[in-house]
This record gives C-alpha cells, sequence and structure tokens, in this order.
C-alpha cells in the first residue's frame, strides 16, 4: 500500500518539473563588443532553436520584427527564441529606444545616437528632432540641446556652436536666434555684447549706424545718448563739439554754424551791422594813391608829348653842309656849290 502511493506522488512530481523548466525564462548567452560612434553595448545574441528547452512554450511561428524606435532584446526568450536577429514573439516584446537614441527602420538590433546638432527627449523615437534656432547640441546621444548664452546666438536649426554677437549688436538674455542692433543714441563697442552704454556728449548715432559718430563741424551737443547733433545758433560759436555755444564777441561775426568768430580786417575795415565796410583811414589812403596814380599818369603823358614835338623839330632842320673850301664872289665868301636846303 505505501509503495502504490509514493509511485503516483513522485511522477507528478516529475511532470510539474518538466513544466516549470519549459516555461522559466532562461537568460540568453551575450557577446558584447563596442562599435564606433555608439555610446552603448552592442548586443550580438546567441540564437536558439525552438527546440531549445523553454522556447517550446511560446508560439514562434509568428515572429514579428521590431517596429521602428524599438531593438531587439537579447535579455528575453521572446525575443532570442525567434529564428532571426531583430525578430520577436511580439512588437512589445522589443526595447524601446532610450532618450538620445533612434531608429527609424524595423527589425533593427540596436539604437543610433542622435548626431551632433539634434535631440530626442523621450524613448521609442525613430527620429531625432534639429535644435530650435537659438539652442546648440556639440554632441551625439543626447536629449536635449543648449541655450546660446547671452552675447551670443545661433540663426539656425541644428546649429552645433554659438556665434557672438557683431559690434554694434546685442543680446541680452539666453537663447538669442539673432542679435539686435543698438537702439539710436547708444552703441557696443565690443563682440559678445550684453548690453549696450549711450553715447558721449558731442557724439551721436542714428538707428541705423553701428558706432557713436562725432558731431560735425558747427554742430554740438551736450547731453548723453542722443541720436544727431544741434547747430550752433547764429550770434554764437561752437569750438568744441561737448559745450554749450559761446557769445560771438561784439565786433566779430557768427553765423549760424559758426565754429570760431570772424573779425574784418582790422585797420583798413570796421564792422557794420553784418558786414564789413572800409575804413576811413582805408578811404584816405585810397585817394591819396589815387592822386598819385593820376599825376603820375599826367606826367607821362606830358613827357611823351614834348618827345614827340623834339622829333619834329629834327625833322625840319636843313641838311647840313659838306666841308668844303670856301671860294670868293666879289671879295664875299661863299660855298663852292650851292646846297639845296629842301624848301
Amino acid at each position: 500500500m505505501d509503495c502504490r502511493r509514493v509511485l503516483p506522488a513522485i511522477a507528478a512530481a516529475c511532470f510539474i518539473g518538466m513544466v516549470v523548466s519549459q516555461t522559466t525564462l532562461t537568460p540568453a548567452v551575450m557577446n558584447t563588443t563596442i562599435i564606433e560612434n555608439v555610446t552603448g553595448l552592442t548586443v550580438t545574441p546567441v540564437t536558439f532553436s525552438s527546440t531549445t528547452p523553454g522556447c517550446l512554450a511560446f508560439n514562434l511561428s509568428s515572429c514579428e520584427p521590431c517596429a521602428p524606435g524599438s531593438q531587439y532584446d537579447n535579455n528575453t526568450l521572446l525575443c532570442t527564441c525567434c529564428s532571426d536577429p531583430g525578430l520577436c514573439a511580439f512588437p512589445g516584446a522589443c526595447l524601446p529606444c532610450s532618450r538620445g537614441f533612434y531608429q527609424p527602420l524595423a527589425g533593427q538590433q540596436q539604437c543610433l545616437p542622435c548626431n551632433r546638432g539634434f535631440y530626442t527627449n523621450f524613448t521609442g523615437s525613430p527620429l531625432c528632432l534639429p535644435c530650435p534656432a537659438g539652442t546648440i547640441n556639440n554632441n551625439t546621444g543626447q536629449e536635449s540641446c543648449t541655450s546660446c548664452p547671452p552675447g551670443s546666438f545661433a540663426s539656425q536649426q541644428s546649429s552645433t556652436s554659438c556665434a557672438p554677437c557683431a559690434l554694434g549688436s546685442f543680446c541680452n538674455s539666453s537663447g538669442c536666434s539673432q542679435c539686435q542692433m543698438c537702439p539710436g543714441g547708444t552703441e557696443a563697442l565690443q563682440i559678445a555684447a550684453r548690453g549696450c552704454t549711450p553715447c558721449r556728449p558731442g557724439m551721436h548715432k542714428a538707428s541705423h549706424q553701428t558706432m557713436c559718430q562725432i558731431c560735425g563741424s558747427g554742430f554740438y551737443q551736450i547731453h548723453w545718448g542722443q541720436e544727431s547733433c544741434d547747430i550752433c545758433p547764429e550770434n554764437h560759436y561752437c569750438p568744441s563739439p561737448d559745450v554749450n555755444p559761446i557769445q560771438c564777441p561784439s565786433d566779430a561775426f557768427c553765423p549760424e554754424g559758426s565754429l570760431s568768430p570772424g573779425y574784418c580786417m582790422e585797420t583798413f575795415f570796421r564792422k557794420s551791422g553784418d558786414t564789413c565796410e572800409l575804413a576811413p583811414v582805408t578811404i584816405a589812403l585810397l585817394v591819396i594813391g589815387g592822386g598819385v596814380a593820376l599825376l603820375f599818369i599826367i606826367l607821362m603823358v606830358l613827357r611823351r608829348r614834348r618827345d614827340t614835338d623834339g622829333e619834329l623839330t629834327v625833322a625840319r632842320t636843313p641838311l647840313l653842309r659838306k666841308e668844303r673850301p670856301q671860294g670868293r664872289y666879289y671879295g664875299l665868301p661863299c660855298d663852292a656849290e650851292p646846297v639845296y636846303a629842301g624848301w
């Protein structure tokens, strides 16, 4: 009687052990190798046959490829028991890609890291997103992008570095996609500026200009941060663009925009209203000079006339006689030959 009771118990125990051995998930053997540009380990599975103990409990006739955004799981019999790598008993048995990794194809054994300038911040991603403008990513396999610091910008998507703001522009916050031009009356004297400084007195800057400019000749500006300069008013002069206009002296001229006072020539001219006129001494000198010049002309005319009269007198004088021996005619001396005088 005791033997009959023991044998059925032993048979039941053997049957239960066989069932448990077929349904227990046995870890698969892994062979790990490192590949370039992948931040992780590549798992090379050892494929089990469908007749391997433990695989008989699954329906392996309908193994499916892992969906995009997931990879083959080498740690479960649900995948290792399938005949081809990349196939699992059902898609839910595959591992989703971790953050920073993606897989656009189905039936793949591993996920790929996002390239520089791209990211993915959720698991099971079939693709990576480009970093928005104003952010960068300089490494692979990242789950987020970094904002550009103040004073720099990134104008395009998927940027890997930030560029400093140029002269005359600024960015006072992080994540700038463009630097702003300094408003009128202000400037940025260095690159990567976080703010603008006002123009100094004597200088100005319009909104379209990059740097502050010195006021032109005859203009002034005594305030900070101005867009334009003021012209020096009439009866004032402005020797420096950063000082107030100076009152013009009473004996000088200062039209609008004067850099310095203008004076009439001393001794010869004097101020009369808004113009210069001849001084009395100048008039006297002109009269005396004119009289002397007129007298000189009269003398020259008289001398010329005298010279002309002398020439006429010489022309009318009888011809000179030749030296001949004197003869006598009736006891009186006379020339041997008569001389014709021309009359």
